[in-house]
């Protein structure tokens, strides 16, 4: 039997995030970097963070392409 393989942390947050009926954006996008604000479901931000992590950094491009 196989185990899953972990989840990015920060994919885990946006996810958990999501789920919980909040909304996220991304302010800013470098190379390899970007900076994502945390937002209540009625729109203002609560906090922002800065993710470097290869697999989150796929998933928000992925999400902004659904979108």
């Amino acid at each position: 039997m196989s185990t899953p393989s972990p989840e990015s942390t920060d994919v885990a947050r946006l996810r958990r995030w999501t789920d919980f009926g909040g909304q996220w954006r991304v302010i800013e996008q470098g190379s390899g970097t970007a900076t994502v604000s945390l937002c209540r479901c009625d729109g203002p931000e609560v906090e922002r963070f800065v993710t470097e992590d290869a697999a989150a950094l796929a998933y928000l491009s992925a999400e902004a392409d659904d979108s």
